[in-house]
């Protein structure tokens, strides 16, 4: 069914017109059922960080470090979501696999850029726990409402100005004929691959953007929790420290469940010619859906203040 589209697209032009998504090739047959999976994770992403932003926005006795960090992971959740999935559910349930060549780099625009974001997010709720457990009387003062919305900003502004260049570079470049692109989105290093012109400089830059984004925020998220893990088991009591643990293991989840898809995929593009396609492309589809579902429930079941709060609004009453 999309022979005829991949035909059209070859047209041999420098700026093809669209580009052809496969979805997740070798599972064709299954794409109508695989599709409902996904559907059900994006609509539990979409409705359980609505929930955070709405229990954050609407109780300003949430409008502390954490939670202001909290609602900002949320807003980045939903637009990584949703620059990929419902395209994806369109592939994969409608056979939509033709993506205009303009929407594709905003595509790779959106997937990048609040990639970074999200790093950068992470890595200031890291920095959160640190003075809140390192420093716990100085902390309203040293993470003020003014700091943590310039640590914000600069985390956005960071994401938007590193990942412009990627579009810039790819819109100069000359394409091949061969306008497929064997996955569900359009991404950085898929693109580059259909570009008939060296390729170096690109492939560099996104290097130094890895290293220089996820490389910092990982460093700085490592001492962090260095500096957390030497500073809670000098506590004197075995209810202190695991009320300790218990505050950051939220926020160790959360990295987890962003940064290995996260690294796997990155390392399979550029490294792991070996690994079977399918896979990658099932870990690239995880990367950017399952954090966004997983990190509401893990924030809403394991903190006490927005739980409560989801409870008072769904039943109401007192939980």
């Amino acid at each position: 069914s999309i022979l005829p589209l991949m035909l059209a697209s070859g047209n041999g032009s420098s700026h093809p017109m669209s580009f052809i998504l496969l979805g997740i090739p070798g599972l064709e047959s299954s794409h109508f059922w695989i599709a409902f999976p996904f559907c059900v994770m994006y609509v539990v992403a979409v409705a359980g960080n609505i929930t955070i932003l709405h229990v954050i926005r609407t109780d300003h006795t949430l409008h502390q470090p954490m939670y202001l960090f909290l609602a900002m992971l949320a807003l980045t959740d939903l637009v990584l979501s949703s620059s990929t999935q419902p395209k994806m559910l369109a592939i994969l349930w409608f056979h939509a696999h033709e993506i205009e060549y303009h929407a594709c780099l905003i595509q790779v625009f959106f997937i990048h850029a609040f990639s970074s974001v999200e790093s950068g997010v992470l890595m200031a709720m890291a920095l959160d726990r640190y003075v809140a457990i390192c420093f716990p009387l100085r902390h309203s003062s040293i993470l003020t409402t003014s700091v943590v919305i310039k640590l914000g900003s600069v985390v956005m502004v960071r994401g938007l100005l590193w990942v412009s260049p990627f579009c810039f570079m790819i819109s100069r470049m000359p394409f091949c004929p061969n306008k497929v692109i064997p996955q569900s989105y359009c991404e950085h290093m898929a693109l580059l691959k259909l570009v008939c012109a060296d390729t170096r400089v690109n492939r560099g830059y996104g290097l130094f953007v890895a290293f220089s984004v996820v490389g910092f925020d990982i460093i700085v998220i490592g001492i962090s929790y260095v500096k957390i893990l030497k500073a809670v088991l000098q506590l004197p009591s075995d209810e202190a420290r695991l009320k300790a643990f218990g505050t950051c293991a939220s926020h160790v989840c959360v990295i987890l469940a962003f940064y290995i898809p996260a690294l796997f995929t990155f390392l399979t593009h550029r490294f792991g010619h070996q690994v079977p396609q399918v896979v990658h492309i099932m870990f690239a589809n995880v990367y950017l859906l399952v954090p966004p579902m997983l990190n509401p429930i893990i924030y809403g079941v394991r903190t006490k203040e927005i739980r409560d709060r989801v409870i008072r609004g769904c039943c109401g009453k007192e939980p």
